[in-house]
């Protein structure tokens, strides 16, 4: 399958870098205004391009990850030299429903929206569709799937998909940083304390994801009566760990929403 990548940014790159490495049956085109930073990708063999429409023509899927403001020119750029093309937009704030009317009926809309681990096959790419455009959605799936999940949700929660898969990286990432920065105050070296901080978040997601129980049924195996990790616990929790967690979350969602 031939799919083509318009704005090779963070995103952009890392979608084309998990594909190289965990889809190689495709085809990857990704462009980008100025392509010095990513040419390191056409060793993987991905084609590198300055031109939004090149060989687009022959592009099976169309996935664009550009910035709200630049949606309306690159679809006037692209739009006169294709026909029939499933575009996958990964662009923050713009419902399917906005980009069909832009497309018009000739190409199907999908929403989608992965994060950067895909260049690892680790991302959680949500993805919505209209039920008129299921088979095409469906092939969104297959192809997100290689480099991580790809549940489909109802559109109306991709603005907190946004920010539980894509903003929630930055904040998984940040309680990383925090703990590193404990493990140095306690007696580590900044490496050792970062490499076992991010092994055991490493391990404790994956301990989720393969019991596929609540967390806090997990957490219960590590704490015993009156021992070290509970009164962790209790001392986070009494400045606000979890509560400033879903606070955060929710500030996010509500920057998108622009409440």
């Amino acid at each position: 399958m031939n799919i083509h990548i318009i704005g090779g940014g963070n995103l952009g790159a890392a979608i084309a870098l998990g594909m190289a490495k965990f889809s190689t049956e495709h085809q990857v085109t990704v462009t980008r205004r100025n392509t010095s930073s990513i040419l390191y990708l056409e060793k993987l063999g991905v084609t590198v391009s300055s031109d939004n429409k090149h060989n687009i023509q022959q592009a099976d899927i169309i996935i664009l990850t550009i910035k709200p403001y630049q949606v309306d020119t690159v679809l006037a750029e692209i739009l006169p030299v294709i026909s029939n093309k499933i575009i996958a937009s990964g662009v923050s704030g713009l419902s399917i429903e906005a980009l069909q009317s832009k497309i018009d009926e000739d190409h199907q809309a999908i929403r989608i929206m992965p994060n950067i681990a895909a260049q690892y096959g680790a991302s959680a790419t949500c993805i919505s569709f209209n039920e008129k455009h299921a088979e095409q959605g469906e092939k969104l799936v297959t192809i997100f799937k290689d480099l991580g999940t790809a549940p489909v949700i109802d559109e109306k929660l991709m603005d907190a998909a946004t920010v539980l898969a894509a903003s929630g990286t930055a904040f998984a990432l940040r309680y990383i940083r925090a703990s590193m920065q404990a493990g140095i105050e306690i007696g580590f070296d900044w490496k050792t304390a970062l490499a076992i901080s991010a092994q055991t978040v490493k391990g404790a997601a994956e301990m989720v994801m393969e019991e596929q129980i609540h967390p806090e049924q997990l957490i219960d195996r590590v704490t015993t009566p009156q021992g070290c990790t509970i009164a962790g616990l209790s001392e986070m929790e009494s400045h606000g760990f979890s509560s400033s967690l879903i606070r955060g979350i929710k500030a996010a969602v509500k920057k998108i929403k622009g409440i």
